[in-house]
């Protein structure tokens, strides 16, 4: 083809090939060639981001750098923001304790059950996925885990392709092994049309989300825009070795924002030292992906 005149064959071509595209299941977010990407080393390893929007990227690799470095423990994190086609992560693969974070995760697989076994929710599963997720009630995570059982969260996880998380031995389903990556998938997923789980199941998940009691909104909400409807889970466990566990995980959507973000945390000495180093890293990124 020769000069600036194009054949109706290819525009015809060029109209599949959109068409086809526009059919696809978005899990995760669309990522054109980028308008920039950065890296920018902290603490041994790299945050490493990549944006459509020009400056994104080095200001967010920076800032994130700059938030994390020196924290005591060991961190990871992954965001998205849909609007500005951003990406970035921090450790992204590396395994954590899920601590209470999971509970999104046996939300999700029960929500799956139920769609395959064309059924509702039952008053009683509402009362406990309501506790589970609002007030983050361990006994009532204990009894939706032995009702959708690590086969039925394995399934999900297969499904939503969070080939890197691992269900918690024995019942112990706050040792679930969990990597930020995965946890971002869950949130883009939330907050997609995809075939994993229904418009009804998402909204659902993300209602509670949305109603978490207010001494549990900690973590990744910190700096929020205002206006922005805030989806929330956090999860803290000490242990022996390595300290405090704080983990949080959320998406922000509304009046223009459409992101979402997962910040892992182990080793700190304090319940209060996690919460400060998940809090650093989200202000900084909810201030330069709003400004």
């Amino acid at each position: 083809m020769h000069g600036s005149r194009i054949s109706t064959c290819a525009r015809r071509g060029l109209a599949a090939v959109v068409a086809a595209g526009s059919l696809l299941t978005v899990l995760t977010t669309a990522t054109p060639a980028a308008a920039g990407s950065a890296s920018t080393p902290v603490d041994g390893s790299k945050v490493v981001c990549t944006s459509q929007q020009p400056g994104l990227a080095p200001a967010l690799s920076q800032d994130i750098a700059d938030a994390l470095h020196g924290r005591e423990g060991a961190s990871a994190l992954a965001i998205y923001d849909r609007r500005t086609r951003t990406h970035c992560e921090f450790q992204a693969g590396a395994h954590f304790d899920s601590a209470s974070v999971v509970k999104v995760t046996v939300l999700a697989a029960l929500l799956r059950q139920t769609e395959e076994a064309h059924r509702k929710l039952t008053p009683h599963e509402v009362r406990l996925t309501t506790a589970m997720i609002t007030k983050s009630d361990n006994d009532a995570t204990t009894a939706l885990w032995r009702r959708v059982r690590p086969a039925g969260v394995q399934h999900f996880l297969s499904l939503a392709g969070m080939r890197h998380t691992v269900p918690g031995p024995h019942g112990a389903w706050g040792l679930t092994q969990i990597t930020a990556g995965d946890q971002l998938k869950l949130m883009e997923l939330l907050t997609t049309d995809n075939r994993v789980l229904t418009a009804a199941s998402r909204g659902y998940a993300l209602d509670l989300m949305h109603q978490v009691v207010p001494d549990q909104r900690w973590g990744v909400p910190a700096g929020a825009p205002d206006g922005a409807s805030v989806h929330v889970k956090n999860g803290w466990l000490p242990r022996k070795t390595n300290g405090w566990r704080v983990n949080s995980v959320g998406t922000f959507n509304g009046h223009g924002n459409d992101y979402g973000m997962a910040v892992l945390s182990t080793g700190s000495h304090t319940m209060d030292d996690g919460v400060t180093t998940v809090e650093r890293a989200a202000r900084v990124i909810h201030r330069d992906l709003t400004h």
